[in-house]
């Protein structure tokens, strides 16, 4: 069984026991969390939501919580000597997902 979660403006499709790299959920290691906002599910019978299937949701469990890769944002004017260096680690959460309740 499979099911497609919205979280963080993006989308996931996701099967139980599957880790899950998202935007920061709040919450400590070891807390569960429940994704309400289920797109579709599938498996045995194929359920699609307009926008959203009712009474479904995926539980999962954080694994970490912590920061990405560091992002260089480098801005520059031609011929005037301006230059600007930034950095920017987005926060995350690893999810492992648990169950699937359709």
């Amino acid at each position: 069984m499979y099911a497609v979660v919205r979280t963080g403006g993006k989308q996931y499709k996701v099967s139980e026991g599957d880790f899950l790299k998202v935007e920061k959920l709040e919450g400590a290691v070891g807390d569960t969390v429940e994704l309400s906002e289920v797109l579709m599910v599938g498996g045995d019978k194929v359920a699609i939501g307009t926008p959203l299937v009712p009474s479904a949701s995926v539980v999962g469990k954080i694994v970490e919580q912590g920061k990405d890769k560091k992002i260089l944002v480098f801005k520059s004017k031609r011929r005037k000597d301006s230059r600007k260096l930034n950095g920017h680690r987005q926060l995350r959460t690893i999810l492992k997902i648990e169950k699937i309740n359709a």
